[in-house]
C-alpha cells in the first residue's frame, strides 16, 4: 500500500515538473502528455485503492513515509492516512483532474491568442499551464492523503499557492492579477486561524498526528484556556473555531467568500479544478476529517451551521443577477458550499462529504460546458448574447442539462441524494440556529432552481441574440472538450443511487469520522433504499420548490421575456437589485476599509514616519543641526591672536569659578 500511495502522489508531481522545467524541450505535445498520463495513473490507482478499502473491507493505512524533524519529542513528518473518506476523496480529485487535463488540450489550444504579440509572459504559457493544474492535483493528494497537521498545512498552503498562480495566468490581464492577489490575501486570513489552530493543538496535545490527537480528544474536552483577562473558552471550542476559519477561506463561507467570483478570470479549466473537487472542498473535507473535535463543541458546530447557512442562501439570491455564465456558476458553488458546510454543523458529516462527492461531478461538468460555450461564442461569457444554442452544441446541450437536473436536486440524479439527505438531516437536528439553517437550505433550493434554468434558457433556447459572424461560426466544440462532458455526466446522473444507503445512511464512513449519538440526526432520516428516497422524493417540499424555480425560469426567459426588466422597474425590487449587483457590499467595504485604510496608513507612515521623522528629523534634521552649530562654531576661528587669548581667560576663569564653588 504504501508504494501505491507514493506513487498516486508523484506521478502528478512528476509530470509538473518535467512541463514546468522542460517544457520549451518537449513542446506542448509531451507537456500534454507526461502530466495526463501522470494523473491518469493517479486516478487508476486511486480507483484500486478504493476498490481495497471500500468495496474489499480491506483495513485503513496509516503510515509514516519520511520523518523531517524531531524537536524535543515531536515528531514533524509526512505520512498517509487512506480509510474510506481519503480514498473517496482521491478518486473524486483525481478523476475531475484527469477530465479537465483532457479538457484542456482543447480549450487552451489557441492561447497565444491570449497574449499581446511578442509578449515574453506568453512564452511556453501552454506547458506552463499544464504545469500548474498537474502540480494542483498532487497538491490536493498531499492533503487529503495527510495523517498529521503538518502535512495537512503543507498541502493547504500549496492549493492556495498554486491557485494563485492560476487564477493570474493570464498575467497581462490586470483583472486576472487583481483576482488572483485578492484571492491570496483573502486565503491568508482564513489561514491566519488555521494556522492558531493547529499551534493550539500543538500546545495542548503535543503532537500532531491525527490519531495521537483524536485519542486524547476526550481527556481535553474539560480544559479551559483565559483568552483575555475574565474568559474562560473550552479549548475544544478554541481549536474547532479556529480550524473553521481556515475552512472559511478555502471553501469560501461568509464573509471570506469574496475571492471566488473573481477568479473566474482565470482559463475555465481551473475554474472547474477549483470549484469543483479539489482547493474549495478542502475545508469541508478538514472539518469532517476533525468531527471528533467537532463533536465536542456544540458551539462551534452552532457556528459552523449558521455559517454554512448564510452562505447557501444569500450567495444563491447574486447568481439570479449574473450574466457572466462562469459567474453564475461561481455563485452556485458558493451556495452549495454553504449547503455543505450545513451539513456539517448539523454533525451530518457522511451527507456533507457525499454531496462534496457528488456536486464535485456535475458542477465540473457545468463549469466545462460553460467553456464549451465560451469557445463556441469566440470567448464570449454575456448570457444575453448568446441564446438558442441547443442546435448547434446538441452535446454540451445535453450535458448541461443533466448537470443543471443534478444541482437542482432532481429526483433520481445525483444531486436529488446528497441535497435531500442535508435537508432532512438539517430538520432533525437541535444544534442552535438549526431552524433558520432549514429555512435557508429549502428557500436555497427554490433559488437554486431559479438561476440554474435561467442561465440554461438564456443559453441553449429562446431567441437567438448573437452577432451574424458568431452565428455563422457556431458548431460543437472538439472531442477533446466533449469526452470530458460525457463522463463527468455519468456520475452527475448514477453516483448518487448505488452510493446513498452506504455513505449517507450506512457504516461507509465509520471509522473515518465520528458522530456524538445526541447529534446522530442522519439515524433519525429513516430511508433504506434509494427507490425509497425517490418516491419519497416526489412528495416533499424540496421537489416542489425545485419545480416552482424551473416554471419560473421557463416562465420568465421563456414565454414572457419582458417580464424581467418590468419586475427589476419596480420601486422595492430595484433597490434590492441594487443591492445584489452590488454583491451586499462586501467588495466595496473591504476596497474601502481593508485596502482603502491599508493604503490610507501607508500614505500616512511614509509622509509621517519617512519623510517627516526619519528623513527630515533624523537625517535632514542632524544635518541641519550641524549646519548650526558650525555656523556659530566658524565665529570663533577668526585668526585673531588677541581673540584665542581672550577665550583662553574666560576659559581660565569658568575653572576657576567652579574650583571655589566646588
Amino acid at each position: 500500500m504504501q508504494t501505491i500511495t507514493l506513487l498516486i502522489v508523484l506521478a502528478p508531481l512528476l509530470g509538473a515538473l518535467i512541463a514546468g522545467l522542460f517544457g520549451g524541450t518537449i513542446g506542448r505535445g509531451g507537456a500534454h502528455t507526461v502530466t495526463t498520463v501522470g494523473v491518469a495513473i493517479a486516478f487508476v490507482l486511486s480507483a484500486l485503492v478504493f476498490k481495497q478499502i471500500a468495496i474489499d473491507g480491506a483495513e485503513s493505512f496509516n503510515h509514516s513515509v519520511y520523518i523531517w524533524l524531531v524537536s524535543e519529542g515531536i515528531r514533524f513528518e509526512v505520512g498517509f492516512l487512506v480509510d474510506e473518506l481519503t480514498a473517496m476523496m482521491m478518486v473524486v480529485v483525481t478523476f475531475v483532474s484527469l477530465m479537465v487535463h483532457i479538457y484542456t488540450i482543447g480549450y487552451m489550444a489557441h492561447d497565444e491568442e491570449n497574449w499581446p504579440e511578442g509578449s515574453g509572459a506568453g512564452i511556453n504559457s501552454y506547458q506552463r499551464f499544464f504545469s500548474y493544474i498537474s502540480l494542483f492535483t498532487f497538491s490536493m493528494l498531499m492533503l487529503v492523503m495527510a495523517n498529521n497537521f503538518m502535512q495537512l498545512f503543507f498541502g493547504w498552503e500549496a492549493v492556495g499557492l498554486v491557485s494563485y498562480l492560476l487564477i493570474g495566468f493570464w498575467s497581462v490581464r490586470e483583472t486576472a492579477v487583481f483576482a488572483n492577489l485578492k484571492a491570496f490575501l483573502v486565503n491568508r486570513v482564513g489561514d491566519f486561524g488555521f494556522l492558531l489552530g493547529i499551534a493550539a493543538v500543538l500546545m495542548h496535545f503535543n503532537t500532531l498526528d491525527y490519531a495521537s490527537v483524536f485519542n486524547a480528544v476526550e481527556l481535553q474536552k474539560d480544559v479551559t484556556i483565559s483568552i483575555w483577562p475574565g474568559s474562560e473558552w473550552n479549548i475544544m471550542t478554541v481549536i474547532a473555531i479556529l480550524l473553521f476559519i481556515g475552512a472559511m477561506g478555502k471553501s469560501a463561507q461568509v464573509p471570506l467568500h469574496v475571492w471566488l467570483p473573481d477568479s473566474m478570470e482565470g482559463p475555465t479549466p481551473i475554474s472547474a479544478l477549483i470549484h469543483a473537487a479539489t482547493m474549495v472542498t478542502a475545508g469541508i473535507f478538514m472539518v469532517a476529517r476533525m468531527s471528533p473535535i467537532y463533536e465536542l463543541s456544540e458551539v462551534a458546530l452552532a457556528v459552523v451551521l449558521t455559517i454554512g447557512a448564510i452562505t447557501a442562501l444569500f450567495m444563491g439570491f447574486l447568481g439570479l443577477v449574473q450574466h457572466d455564465i462562469k459567474r453564475v456558476v461561481a455563485y452556485s458553488t458558493l451556495s452549495q458550499l454553504g449547503y455543505m458546510t450545513v451539513a456539517l454543523g448539523a454533525s451530518a458529516y457522511a451527507a456533507g462529504v457525499f454531496h462534496l462527492m457528488t456536486h464535485a461531478f456535475f458542477k465540473a461538468l457545468l463549469f466545462l460546458a460553460a467553456g464549451s460555450v465560451i469557445i463556441a461564442m469566440h470567448h464570449k461569457q454575456d448570457m444575453r448574447e448568446m441564446g438558442g444554442l441547443r442546435k448547434y452544441m446538441p452535446i454540451t446541450w445535453l450535458t448541461s442539462l443533466i448537470g443543471s437536473l443534478a444541482l437542482i436536486g432532481a429526483p433520481g440524479f445525483s444531486g436529488f441524494f446528497s441535497k435531500d439527505s442535508i435537508i432532512e438531516a438539517v430538520h432533525h437536528s437541535t444544534i442552535p440556529g438549526s431552524g433558520f439553517a432549514y429555512f435557508a437550505v429549502l428557500a436555497g433550493v427554490f433559488i437554486t432552481a431559479l438561476y440554474s434554468f435561467r442561465m440554461y434558457f438564456l443559453v441553449f433556447h429562446g431567441k437567438e441574440r448573437m452577432d451574424e459572424h458568431t452565428r455563422s461560426h457556431l458548431h460543437e466544440t472538439p472531442w477533446v472538450v466533449t469526452v470530458p462532458l460525457i463522463l463527468l455526466a455519468i456520475p452527475s446522473i448514477f453516483i448518487g443511487g448505488p452510493y446513498v444507503g452506504s455513505m449517507v445512511f450506512g457504516d461507509f464512513f465509520s471509522e473515518a469520522i465520528t458522530v456524538a449519538p445526541a447529534h446522530d440526526v442522519l439515524s433519525q432520516v429513516g430511508f433504506t433504499s434509494a427507490m425509497g428516497m425517490i418516491g419519497h422524493g416526489f412528495l416533499t417540499a424540496p421537489f416542489w420548490l425545485a419545480a416552482s424555480g424551473v416554471f419560473v425560469a421557463w416562465f420568465l426567459y421563456m414565454r414572457r421575456t419582458d417580464l424581467p426588466a418590468k419586475i427589476v422597474a419596480l420601486p422595492v425590487v430595484k433597490q434590492i437589485h441594487w443591492v445584489l449587483v452590488n454583491k451586499y457590499g462586501f467588495d466595496d467595504f473591504n476596497q474601502a476599509v481593508f485596502g482603502g485604510g491599508s493604503r490610507n496608513l501607508g500614505t500616512g507612515l511614509w509622509k509621517v514616519g519617512d519623510v517627516a521623522l526619519i528623513d527630515g528629523l533624523l537625517v535632514n534634521g542632524s544635518a541641519r543641526l550641524v549646519g548650526m552649530v558650525s555656523a556659530v562654531a566658524r565665529h570663533l576661528q577668526s585668526g585673531y591672536l588677541y581673540h584665542y587669548a581672550f577665550a583662553m581667560i574666560l576659559g581660565l576663569l569658568a575653572l576657576f569659578g567652579l574650583f571655589v564653588v566646588g
